[in-house]
């Protein structure tokens, strides 16, 4: 058995592989055999600690196998059961682990392990910011930053679903294309034009009612300036780095603006959200209301490179690790 550990914060480079001896598991827990984990952003952040998370830690947080031993009295999974999570505790990376069932789900046998690593994270992400977050409306014209990533390409295809149309923005030329091919109406590259200015002019100078931002830093002003009367700035992520501290009175009372900071914790807090919240993105995805490509597999042993493609957005679509 393996897994990836951190003893410090830092780059890639804190990343280690290591050999593990797990116990039976207790009550409330299954030991799983992992067959493929999710490749997140989040991970980053635990690792270079702008997550704090105890050390030395292990690290992931998504993955999806086959149940090797089940504890004591348990009644809802067995052995040989094919499941898959998305939450703490942490420690996706690695060949083997024990986890608690009441944040399990099990995987439809329509689906493989492989791609449901790639709906896990995102897809209940996508499934809260649409019908929790701020509930979309047939008609209604919507942003969301970083449209051709992971997240971005299951977002865009779900919210067109739903009749809504999508102003997307990618950071170079070449995400362009992939962003318009999963959804979106129209795609901005914010690193060359003004994104808040070609809102307005697609909007008719109204802007809209919700932004859904990833990015960070280099975009919350101007998506302040997207969004018209009343409209919610929806902040759920850090990919250019953590936000600055927001100034109430200057960005959200001149317009009676809402911010929220939603997380996938917030909304499957209970075994009864999880199980609703799997059950649609495994509907979804079965109804094809959204496809999804790997982009590229990883080993365990390449997890250095996997997380410095990912930071340097070599990666361009959903990736997955493979750990035996």
């Amino acid at each position: 058995m393996k897994a990836v550990s951190i003893n410090k914060y830092g780059g890639p480079e804190v990343l280690e592989i290591k050999n593990i001896t797990l116990n039976d598991p207790k009550s409330g827990e299954v030991l799983i055999k992992n067959k493929a984990i999710g490749l997140n952003y989040i991970d980053t952040y635990h690792r270079s600690g702008l997550y704090p998370v105890e050390l030395p830690s292990n690290i992931g947080i998504e993955g999806a196998g086959i149940i090797e031993k089940i504890g004591p009295d348990e009644k809802n999974f067995k052995v040989g059961d094919r499941v898959a999570y998305a939450s703490m505790p942490i420690g996706s990376y690695s060949t083997h682990r024990i986890f608690p069932t009441e944040k399990l789900v099990k995987v439809p046998n329509e689906i493989e392990l492989e791609d449901v690593v790639t709906l896990m994270t995102k897809g209940l992400t996508v499934f809260y910011l649409l019908h929790k977050t701020y509930q979309v409306k047939s008609g209604e014209t919507i942003l969301f930053h970083a449209a051709a990533g992971g997240v971005g390409q299951i977002f865009c295809q779900w919210a067109r679903s739903l009749g809504c149309n999508v102003i997307g923005t990618v950071g170079s030329d070449e995400k362009i294309q992939i962003a318009k091919d999963n959804g979106c109406n129209y795609v901005i590259n914010y690193s060359k034009d003004n994104f808040a200015q070609k809102v307005k002019e697609f909007t008719g100078g109204l802007g809209v009612p919700v932004v859904y931002d990833g990015v960070g830093k280099k975009t919350f002003d101007d998506s302040i300036e997207c969004l018209k009367l009343r409209g919610m700035m929806v902040s759920f992520g850090n990919a250019s780095g953590p936000l600055d501290p927001c100034n109430v009175a200057k960005s959200l009372a001149p317009k009676g603006l809402y911010l929220t900071r939603p997380s996938i914790a917030h909304y499957t807090s209970t075994k009864s959200e999880l199980d609703e919240a799997a059950k649609k993105v495994f509907e979804m995805y079965i109804n094809r209301k959204f496809s999804l490509k790997i982009y590229k597999k990883y080993s365990l042993d390449d997890i250095v490179k996997a997380h410095q493609d990912l930071e340097n957005r070599k990666i361009l679509g959903p990736a997955v690790i493979i750990p035996i």
